[in-house]
């Protein structure tokens, strides 16, 4: 479902497959374990790299996994996938490095949201999109998910228009609305700048747990919503 490579300091987490990188439980879960054991190996000067195989980074939530279940269970897993999501994201806001989401694929609804809950976005620039579509398949957001766009994506007409027009947002585009931070050719120069950008990161060898409480300190209704504290740290050398 997911692997992990280690560069040096640097972590790359490979979302493997030809597939469309649903986040149904066993993924979770994958990503999951993933994150545990790139926290667990911190060191000052690590960064994490997310990308993916395929044309997929994430179609989102596992929706076929859930509606398996019929017109009986499908609420009780489409609960059960959103509140299974949830604690990616607060792993991700709480992991002591510079985070950076190679995005090769397109990335919808909760694929979308995955890869804004790192610290840097970096995409491909042919016909990959980021995509809500919760709107045109009858989805309202979960709380949690509404506070990450808010924070994400400052600018209140390019929110508008991801959430309210569903609208399918090229690399490019991506850019001017403050969502991607740079675009690239190809899936493979994509991960070549994303590491190229992670290694700057990891260069300044920064205090990692200063680095996460910063981070969680930037996006405080979202670490609400997700039970994350935040705490006032003083390195050890000060």
């Amino acid at each position: 479902m997911c692997t992990l490579e280690e560069r040096g300091n640097l972590f790359l987490l490979i979302l493997t497959g030809d597939n469309e990188h649903r986040l149904g439980p066993t993924l979770v879960d994958s990503i999951r374990s993933a994150l545990a054991q790139v926290k667990s190996q911190a060191t000052p000067g690590s960064a994490l790299i997310t990308t993916a195989h395929d044309k997929f980074f994430s179609n989102g939530l596992d929706l076929p996994w859930a509606q398996a279940a019929g017109s009986s269970g499908f609420r009780d897993r489409l609960n059960h996938l959103v509140n299974n999501f949830k604690p990616i994201i607060a792993d991700l806001l709480s992991l002591p490095m510079p985070t950076i989401a190679a995005v090769s694929g397109h990335a919808a609804a909760a694929g979308f949201r995955l890869a804004i809950s790192h610290d840097y976005v970096l995409m491909k620039n042919d016909r990959s999109v980021l995509y809500m579509s919760e709107l045109d398949i009858g989805l309202t957001f979960a709380d949690y998910f509404m506070a990450m766009l808010k924070s994400k994506i400052s600018d209140p007409a390019a929110r508008r228009d991801v959430m309210l027009r569903a609208k399918k947002v090229k690399a490019e585009e991506a850019v001017r609305m403050g969502i991607v931070d740079s675009t690239h050719d190809s899936a493979e120069s994509t991960v070549e700048a994303a590491v190229r950008l992670a290694e700057q990161l990891s260069g300044r060898k920064w205090n990692g747990e200063v680095y996460a409480e910063i981070r969680k300190a930037m996006h405080p209704e979202v670490c609400g919503l997700l039970g994350l504290s935040h705490r006032a740290v003083v390195a050890p050398w000060l």
